[in-house]
């Protein structure tokens, strides 16, 4: 095993320019990653980051790592067959809602329920970036866009329902500029084995601005956001003033004030971060009418995770000689 000097965030920095709009999310994304990998000690060597198309798509080129600039919507199975490949590598896919869950959502699905170990970044700002401003799987309806002029009517897809839904093991939600929470979300998601799902708002400066700042502005965060930890009653608001029940009658999430009505902290819903149904509720969260989940939203309970190589097979020629004769074997035939 190489022997990894301590790095700094700045030495997983590449030569190259960041080319992004001033302002857009994405810098701060990549500000944290790079900070997780030199809080754990990441080895550059055996670190890749693997991407499809869009904006996401370039981070490969500003982490000195290896990396892959695949194509549109592919790029979880491109990760899958690196891993299998490869099963030490330490593999980060990072692809925008478009490139996930239009395009990509089969091989999404299909990564998720086979469980490969890898940590999926999903970077969601409701709108194709790169390709100038069309509504995107994820944009909500009356989005006007260049593809939708009287508003977007579809209705928009759920990452985190679309991760439960498919057989996801790990499933959090940060946001760009939330850099303490997206940095230990990030290292909690590269933690888990198996593979590790995490929805990151992020704000598209250009197309898109400010379409999470009902949720992320500092005015209203309180009140917009609840902060999710394992064994933890369910408190948010400014002053940690409110917290979440469970209405029996409406099998429901309700919004309830400590202190009206004789609720106290012990009324209250306790997070269970291995609780799939649990985890369907507060994902739908949306912060309206209920505050947004942030944090681990879904830990499954430990599972053998999908094991992409097995240590004593067979390499070079011998894997080159039984894997032609397993393609000779069986019903064939040769045509002159």
């Amino acid at each position: 095993m190489n022997v990894v000097p301590e790095l700094k965030p700045d030495d997983y920095a590449t030569d190259q320019e960041v080319r992004w709009c001033p302002g857009c999310g994405d810098y701060a994304i990549l500000k944290a990653m790079r900070k997780v990998l030199s809080d754990v000690g990441a080895d550059p060597e055996q670190t890749v980051f693997i991407s499809g198309i869009g904006c996401a798509a370039r981070f490969p080129y500003y982490m000195e790592t290896y990396g892959f600039h695949t194509i549109h919507g592919r790029a979880a199975a491109i990760a899958t067959g690196t891993k299998l490949a490869n099963p030490d590598l330490d593999i980060w896919l990072v692809s925008g809602d478009g490139d996930s869950l239009s395009i990509g959502g089969n091989h999404l699905m299909h990564l998720l329920r086979r469980d490969i170990d890898l940590t999926y970044l999903l970077f969601n700002n409701e709108i194709y970036g790169l390709t100038k401003g069309q509504a995107s799987p994820t944009s909500r309806p009356g989005t006007v866009t260049p593809s939708s002029p009287s508003g977007s009517y579809d209705r928009p897809a759920h990452a985190v329902a679309f991760a439960l839904g498919s057989g996801a093991g790990f499933i959090a939600r940060s946001y760009d500029v939330a850099q303490p929470h997206l940095v230990a979300t990030m290292k909690r998601a590269r933690e888990h084995r198996g593979t590790s799902f995490v929805e990151i708002l992020q704000n598209c400066i250009v197309y898109n601005a400010d379409i999470f700042a009902d949720v992320t502005d500092k005015k209203v965060a309180g009140d917009a956001q609840i902060h999710l930890e394992h064994g933890a009653p369910l408190v948010f608001g400014k002053d940690g003033d409110k917290g979440l029940i469970f209405d029996v009658k409406t099998l429901s999430l309700k919004a309830v004030a400590l202190g009206e009505g004789g609720v106290a902290e012990k009324d209250l819903l306790v997070h269970d971060e291995t609780n799939a149904v649990l985890a369907g509720l507060l994902g739908a969260m949306d912060g309206h009418a209920l505050p947004m989940a942030l944090g681990v939203i879904y830990c499954a309970p430990e599972r053998p995770a999908h094991r992409p190589a097995h240590p004593d097979r067979p390499r070079g020629d011998a894997m080159a000689a039984l894997l032609d004769a397993h393609l000779r074997k069986g019903h064939t035939w040769h045509v002159a």
